[in-house]
């Protein structure tokens, strides 16, 4: 064996495991599909406005060739750019009438450096709605499974909030929580005071407000306020894979780092039912090569993780390894995005706030939770929301030239807030991953074909969301209130879970408890692909819990002798 443990992907799930696997004392080889990443020398957090091409902005005959898809997600801009594939190297296939947003990039670190940084617990209104209302399979875990883990991920990541001792969105370990500004107070006491159900409270984010000495022992320091966290933070402020779990993994001398390496596919002993090796493909020079090591753990993206096992076919898996439940890229979900409303307020025009808060705030779901009566359909939502005064969005938008302009800007403008919900979609065996039949990529490996739609669940769910958070704006005395559209289609939310779900029984999903293959005794999967169902709220925390479980259970089972 060159390794005792071999982690394919380098984000947010395969950070965790990595640092877990070294620190238990395991020679573990990381593999990344994309370029090497130098945290700090490789960022442009410090680069000023006027050498940010064209004020952030992307041409739209590049966008349109090169990043039509990955320029919907809200963090691309000019000077986050290189985090994003080009959709034009790096193809899939959907129904010309279900389009699916695969938004990713690939380098080291992945969408831990581009993330929202936005960190909830799942509570057991979520780990329970499957078995609750026969939609999916039940999961095999409940909260307090999670909970301790969820408590050590915390407190080394960093995770600024408030504890508010909710059921439906349990309270961790937090650093000193952001505040407020002045107009989302002023909306969480009316709606508080009008809706005793409904929570309103600062989100709870990823980034340091009071490093303890653990994270400066890392290099990590205070969040600067500046919010241009899509380039990269050489401080260190928010967690990320090159911030935190990188650095303390190297820390133990027993991490290898190989980055231009894409995993081509898994190769399978039945004799001794393990993965045997790791093939993978060198980016640059397009040769093949092999790694062996005792444990593997797919961390490749909920997608990226389903391709990879689609195409590790044999003898004894012939539709890809680990397959026996068919359940291998079925079920794929993600939140449902675009729904909402915004508003703009009256008041308040003498007050404004420091700096560029990185999170926004929070309201927790309630619809089939505290709030019952009138509901047409099953689980809810929640809603992500800021406000601000609108400088940025006039100085883009107005129309005008010269010195009318410039005098009519130096005003901030009024305040406008914003309320975005993130709804539950139900998981169904018809959403899928599959492979093209036809086409492959530049490496000769089949592409990734997504079916992926909206149920009559999730537009239901919608509607309620956007009346709701209007009539939310208008009780809190917003003006020109407007709810949003049609919900998105899937993929918006950058939240794709299932493909690999856990579940109990062998026949009816990929990996157990503990995030190991049923089929495969050396398997484990620990990123969104591993997901039961999507909860409401952002998954990212969840995968770190679920990595950190899984590679030490892992170890258990390697010092033991049992894998």
């Amino acid at each position: 064996m060159d390794f005792d443990a071999i982690v394919v992907g380098s984000g947010i799930s395969g950070g965790w495991v990595a640092k877990e696997l070294c620190e238990r004392g395991l020679k573990t080889l990381m593999i990344e599909r994309g370029p090497n990443v130098e945290h700090r020398t490789d960022y442009l957090d410090f680069a000023p406005p006027w050498e940010v091409p064209n004020r952030g902005q992307v041409p739209e005959d590049e966008k349109a060739e090169h990043y039509a898809i990955q320029s919907t997600c809200h963090a691309f801009n000019s000077a986050s750019k290189k985090w994003w594939v080009r959709d034009s190297d790096h193809p899939y296939t959907t129904p010309p009438d279900r389009p699916y947003a695969w938004i990713r990039g690939y380098h080291l670190g992945g969408r831990s450096i581009t993330w929202g940084r936005q960190t909830y617990r799942l509570s057991d209104y979520d780990f329970g709605a499957n078995k609750l209302d026969g939609n999916g399979i039940d999961w095999p875990i409940r909260y307090e499974d999670l909970s301790p883990w969820y408590d050590r991920v915390e407190r080394f990541a960093g995770i600024s909030g408030s504890a508010e001792g909710l059921e439906q969105l349990p309270d961790g370990q937090f650093l000193p929580p952001m505040e407020l500004n002045c107009v989302e107070q002023s909306f969480k006491e009316k709606i508080e005071a009008s809706h005793p159900t409904r929570r309103v409270t600062v989100g709870r984010c990823a980034h340091l407000t009071e490093p303890t000495q653990e994270h400066i022992s890392l290099g990590r320091g205070p969040c600067q306020l500046r919010s241009v966290c899509d380039r990269g933070c050489g401080y260190g402020a928010y967690f990320s894979t090159l911030s935190a779990t990188l650095p303390a993994a190297r820390k133990t001398g027993n991490l290898t780092v190989v980055t231009d390496a894409i995993v081509e596919r898994l190769d399978y002993d039945h004799a001794k039912r393990r993965v045997s090796a790791v093939r993978v493909i060198d980016a640059k020079t397009r040769q093949g090569r092999s790694y062996q090591a005792r444990v593997i753990f797919l961390c490749a993206s909920t997608i990226g993780t389903a391709q990879i096992l689609l195409s590790s076919r044999s003898e004894y898996f012939p539709n890809g390894l680990a397959n026996s439940s068919d359940a291998v890229g079925r079920y794929l979900m993600d939140h449902v995005v675009g729904i909402g409303a915004k508003g703009t307020h009256p008041g308040f025009l003498d007050r404004y706030y420091y700096g560029r808060r990185p999170t926004g705030f929070y309201l927790p779901r309630y619809i089939n939770v505290t709030e019952k009566d009138g509901v047409d359909f099953v689980r809810g939502f929640a809603f992500q929301g800021y406000s601000g005064r609108s400088t940025w969005d006039r100085a883009r938008t107005e129309a005008g030239v010269g010195a009318e302009l410039k005098q009519r800007l130096r005003s901030p403008g009024r305040w406008e807030m914003q309320l975005i919900g993130f709804g539950e979609m139900l998981p169904r065996a018809e959403n899928r991953v599959t492979l093209d039949a036809k086409r492959t990529d530049q490496w000769g490996i089949p592409l990734v074909h997504l079916d992926c739609t909206h149920g009559e669940n999730e537009r239901r769910l919608a509607e309620r969301a956007n009346r709701d958070a209007a009539a939310m704006l208008a009780a809190a005395g917003f003006e020109n209130v407007e709810s949003n559209g049609a919900i998105r289609p899937p993929g918006q939310s950058v939240h794709e879970m299932g493909t690999a779900r856990m579940g109990r029984d062998p026949a009816t999903s990929v990996l157990n408890r503990y995030n190991q293959a049923h089929d495969v005794a050396n398997l484990f999967v620990t990123d969104g692909s591993c997901m039961v169902s999507t909860g409401t709220a952002n998954p990212s925390l969840t995968y770190m819990a679920l990595s950190a479980r899984a590679a030490n259970h892992a170890a258990d089972l390697l010092s033991s002798s049992e894998i």
